[in-house]
């Protein structure tokens, strides 16, 4: 085993440095994000600006100027794209709180002398001494929830800096991306050449290994937005409620999104349904509850082990081990991360076994 270690230190001292590499990636996730998002979003769009560089005349000349026309044009097809979704969710929504807004007097009026009726008959059913112990339990709620919203208000100020660093990076988010869609290849070419010639070849493949993986995710999360809408539609078509193509469309785009996307979809769902008809709302929140649970819970470990070539049984356990250790963050993590382990072991085993360059997977 000494001996092994000895022989290829190099390729070990490799493996360590991308332990060491995920680890530092993990502590600096918040900061990340912006710049994550940048790198999976040059790698849906580098082919599109690959091809249409390609195309715009005139060939073979002007390399540069192409390049940047090219990335112009893949700017300003996503500006399109991110304006079209924005302007459907924006307009869907003001259309349910304008309703809203009307209605909500009458409702909440008529609600708050509902409960106001019902409670003042339970209250005089019950004896004297429970009717003071129960205004004094409401009382010391009353107090707690002071108590609670004091302390999200703080725990908010707190997260400020946070919260401010990564509006930062989402801010200069365009100027990065532009600039990696430019100059993809001399960065990879810098980055190649950076290396220890002796690790070159490894530090390449392993890179190789990174993107396939990567490819395969973003596949499987685009399949999961696919599904949730198409299950949104036919759900809120079946309900008759309003607006189920935007609806939809702001489901399946929600679960492109990490952690907030699904609830932030849901909760425009049902608002806007409470605006436009209110006896449906209760029954639409059902129906994207019971979406997100069969997505959870089904669809997750099946699209994510297909795609991350890992056994659907492995990958439940590795979601609930993701949600254990780190949260939210765990589970959109531990996906990808398992299966880029998988296959830099593979690529060890084989080099090992043949000494020659292994076949790397597809995307």
């Amino acid at each position: 085993m000494t001996n092994i270690f000895v022989k290829h230190w190099r390729l070990v001292a490799l493996v360590l440095g991308i332990i060491f590499f995920l680890w530092i990636v993990y502590l600096l996730k918040t900061f990340l994000l912006p710049f994550a998002t940048g790198l999976i979003l040059t790698y849906l769009f580098h082919p599109l600006v690959v091809w249409l560089e390609a195309r715009i005349p005139p060939r073979h000349k002007w390399l540069g100027f192409r390049r940047v026309v090219s990335v112009l044009i893949v700017f300003l097809i996503l500006l399109c794209l991110i304006g079209g979704f924005a302007y459907v969710m924006i307009s869907t929504v003001i259309d349910a709180s304008l309703e809203l807004v009307e209605s909500t007097p009458y409702v909440i009026g008529r609600s708050l002398i509902l409960v106001q009726d019902w409670f003042n008959e339970v209250m005089e059913s019950l004896p004297v001494e429970i009717q003071e112990g129960v205004k004094n339990e409401l009382l010391s709620g009353g107090v707690s929830i002071g108590q609670s919203i004091r302390d999200a208000l703080l725990g908010s100020i707190a997260a400020i800096p946070d919260t401010f660093s990564v509006i930062l990076g989402f801010a200069v988010l365009p100027f990065f991306l532009f600039y990696l869609l430019k100059d993809m290849e001399k960065l990879r070419s810098a980055l190649s050449s950076g290396l220890p010639p002796a690790v070159n070849h490894h530090g390449r493949n392993v890179v190789n290994i990174i993107e396939s993986v990567l490819g395969r995710y973003i596949k499987s999360q685009l399949m999961l937005g696919f599904i949730v809408a198409y299950f949104s539609l036919i759900g809120l078509v079946l309900l008759n409620a309003p607006f189920p193509v935007a609806l939809s469309l702001i489901a399946g785009v929600g679960e492109l999104i990490p952690t907030l996307g699904p609830w932030i979809s849901g909760i425009v769902a049902v608002l806007v349904t409470l605006a436009m008809a209110p006896d449906k709302a209760i029954w639409v929140a059902v129906l994207f509850v019971a979406i997100q649970l069969l997505e959870n819970n089904l669809l997750v470990p099946k699209i994510q082990s297909s795609y991350m070539r890992i056994h659907p049984a492995v990958m439940i356990v590795l979601l609930v081990f993701g949600a254990y250790v780190a949260g939210i963050w765990g589970i959109i993590l531990i996906g990808p991360l398992t299966a880029t382990l998988v296959e830099i072991f593979k690529y060890i085993r084989d080099y090992y076994r043949s000494h020659e360059q292994p076949r790397l997977p597809e995307l």
